[in-house]
Formats: C-alpha cells, sequence, structure tokens
C-alpha cells in the first residue's frame, strides 16, 4: 500500500502560500453565494451588466474566417502586434516595435512568461505589498524566492530606501503595479526615477541585470484626468505587462500583451524575443486565442464608461465616510480600500454578508484590518448594498 500523497510537494507548498485567497473563494459565505443574483457583489472586479456592445459586435464580425487558417494556431499575429505597437506609440510617446510585442492571455499569463523568460532556481523577485493576492504564488512557481516590501503605510507609494535594501546580489526582477490593485495608488513620477536608479546602480554593482516586471493592468483606468507615469518609460530593462481584461471588464476573455520598450538595448531585446516566446510554450501555450487576436483592431478602441466609474467611486466614498468609515480616494483601479470598523476584517467581511453585501476582506491582500470594494458592482447594488455598509458599521460599533 503506496503512503505517498497524490499530488507533488511543490504545487503543495504553493497551495499554502494561496490559502488566504483559496479558503475565500471556496469556503467562504461569499463562496456559498457567488453568482446568486440577490446579493450585492462588491468582491471581486466582475461584471455585472452585460458586456459593451462593441466587444460583442467585434466577435461576431471577426469570427468569420476570411481564410482556412483563421482559426490555426494563433501564437503572436503580426497584425495584432502592429495595433498594440502603434497604440503605444499614440499613447505613451515612445517607438515600440511589433516585433518587441508579444501577445498573451492576460496580464496573469504575461507575468507567468516574463517571469519564465529570466529567472532561475535560487533567484530573489521583490513585490510590493499590498499586492495583487497571486504574485507570491507565481514568483515561488517560477522557482524565486518572493520577497516582500511594504509600500509606505501612509501615502501607499513605493518605499524606495526599504527596496535598496532588500535588493541583493541575488534579486533578479522587481514587480511594480501601477495604478495599485488594491490601493489605488499611481506611483508618481519622482517615485519611478528613484527606483529606476536604485535598480540601476544594484545591477552594476551586482553585475547582473535586474529587470522591472510593470504590472500595468489598470493604467487606462485612470480618475480625475491624471497622467499615467509609466515606469517602463524610465527603466529601459522592463517589462509593460497589460490585459484587456479591465479596459473592457470581460475577464474572462483573456488577452493581453507583453511590450518590451525601445530604449532597452538591441542586443537584449533580441535574446528576450527568443526567450519569451520559448516561455510562451513552456507555460502551456500562453497565447490568446485567434479570434481575440482578429478582433483586437475594434477592441483596442474600446473601453468601459471611466467617467461613470469615477462616480461611483465618488458616490461610495461620500457615503461610506458620512457612515463613519475611514477610506482614501483612489486615484485609478476598480477598488476602494475602507478601514474595517474593528480590528477582525474577516469577522467585519462576515457582518456585511449577513447584510447580504459581500466584500473581498483585507487579508487576503496583506491589509488586515482593512477591506476591498469593487466598483464593478452596479449601480442597482450600491444602492442596494449602502444600506447593509451602514447597518454593519453601526453593529461592530456597539
Amino acid at each position: 500500500m503506496t503512503t505517498s500523497q497524490p499530488t507533488s510537494r511543490r504545487i503543495a507548498s504553493l497551495l499554502d502560500l494561496a490559502a488566504p485567497v483559496w479558503r475565500f473563494f471556496t469556503q467562504s459565505s461569499y463562496a456559498r453565494r457567488i453568482g446568486d443574483p440577490t446579493i450585492c457583489d462588491f468582491a471581486v472586479g466582475n461584471p455585472h451588466e452585460m458586456p459593451l456592445p462593441g466587444f460583442v459586435e467585434a466577435l461576431r464580425k471577426w469570427s468569420v474566417p476570411q481564410h482556412p487558417h483563421w482559426y490555426a494556431y494563433p501564437e503572436s499575429k503580426r497584425s495584432a502586434q502592429e495595433i498594440v505597437a502603434a497604440s503605444l506609440r499614440g499613447w505613451r510617446g515612445l517607438p515600440f516595435e511589433p516585433d518587441d510585442i508579444f501577445m498573451t492571455n492576460g496580464a496573469f499569463a504575461a507575468l507567468c512568461v516574463a517571469l519564465t523568460a529570466t529567472v532561475d532556481p535560487g533567484d530573489e523577485v521583490i513585490f510590493i505589498s499590498p499586492p495583487w493576492f497571486f504574485y507570491e504564488v507565481l514568483i515561488a512557481a517560477a522557482g524565486a524566492a518572493p520577497v516582500r516590501v511594504k509600500a509606505n503605510p501612509e501615502t501607499f507609494d513605493l518605499d524606495l530606501d526599504a527596496i535598496a535594501e532588500a535588493i541583493t546580489p541575488r534579486t533578479r526582477a522587481v514587480i511594480v503595479n501601477s495604478p495599485n490593485n488594491p490601493t489605488g495608488r499611481i506611483y508618481p513620477p519622482q517615485a519611478l526615477e528613484g527606483l529606476a536608479r536604485i535598480l540601476t546602480e544594484a545591477s552594476e554593482r551586482h553585475g547582473r541585470r535586474i529587470y522591472l516586471l510593470s504590472d500595468e493592468a489598470y493604467s487606462r483606468i485612470i480618475y480625475d484626468g491624471r497622467a499615467y507615469p509609466s515606469p517602463t518609460a524610465l527603466y529601459p530593462h522592463s517589462f509593460l505587462l497589460y490585459t484587456y481584461g479591465k479596459t473592457l471588464l470581460t475577464p474572462g476573455q483573456r488577452l493581453g500583451y507583453i511590450a518590451l520598450p525601445p530604449t532597452m538595448p538591441p542586443p537584449a531585446r533580441e535574446q528576450l524575443r527568443i526567450a519569451i516566446f520559448m516561455a510562451q510554450i513552456m507555460t502551456g501555450y500562453a497565447f490568446p486565442n485567434a479570434l481575440l487576436q482578429h478582433a483586437l483592431p475594434d477592441l483596442e478602441k474600446l473601453s468601459i464608461d471611466i467617467e461613470h466609474l469615477q462616480h461611483k467611486r465618488d458616490w461610495m466614498v461620500g457615503a461610506l465616510r458620512a457612515m463613519g468609515y475611514e477610506l482614501h480616494v483612489p486615484e485609478g483601479t476598480f477598488y476602494l480600500l475602507p478601514r474595517a470598523p474593528m480590528p477582525d476584517d474577516k469577522a467585519f467581511i462576515e457582518m456585511l454578508a449577513e447584510e447580504n453585501v459581500f466584500c473581498l476582506p483585507g487579508a487576503v491582500v496583506e491589509m488586515p484590518g482593512y477591506f476591498r470594494i469593487s466598483l464593478t458592482a452596479n449601480d442597482g447594488m450600491i444602492e442596494r448594498g449602502l444600506p447593509g455598509f451602514k447597518a454593519a458599521v453601526e453593529r461592530a460599533r456597539r
């Protein structure tokens, strides 16, 4: 009789890292009610309205095959690469080249591919906390050691001194996410310039290039007319990681890309082109499906209503503050991050659930004592949910 466990030790260790996320999505009150049309669902950035008509029309239009190879193995289609490069040239003002665009099935895959292409077992990868909740798992899955660096607790800005202190001879990459999920903070140019100096000096000191992996999933979800400074514009050894799933609010249709900036030295770009292609093969053929790539001429032009998203932000921030919640105003992303009115954010999340309001506990995003609200909830959910937020905060303060 065998006694070995059915899973690999590697997967078992990754499950330990992902335990807070896994428990929330499988064992919480939210897990038992997810999909229930009567709940007020503020937990994750899922759509709660019908998709953009232009998105549906684009898929219909481009689903009609134009030649026998229309649905062949897609890889990165040249037409899609050219559209992304042209968009980035206009948006970022830098001469991105089609050969440096690698189409992926979302930013999730883009990050996996970038890590696979650049890190070796035993390397270290720094990420900023509070983070998107899968950074640590993906770093460990690539064989590297995750190194957590806390953001400034008052401003949620990069703590440059802490990043510099965390860098060692084994550091291979730093992941930044701006605007940040869950804080909504856009890292200012001064901070990004400081980060670029730190990475340049550390690379020279240790004789090994440190890459900057810039997760820009929310770079088009920006409020109050702010400019968006991309970290990749200030540090040439960068990977720009992007997904259309946020801008289109279609996270179930996986489309994104990696872009290497034109400021990266040509020899490095040429080597990375090959490495990224191989990494896409190794990570389960991490290319988006043919239909989404064909439809990109139309999809690139579309966006959810950012003005209305900002209206929902302002509506909820004002209402929650009037109830006594403490929260800052996010500069981008889908999310609010209020402080829970009691130390145990998980217990408070259960209080909200009893009011038919479902949010993400802060512990899941390394922010115990807080909770995250997704603004992708529709207007009706907000109207129905606000009395629940009020009832829960009053109960917590009794």
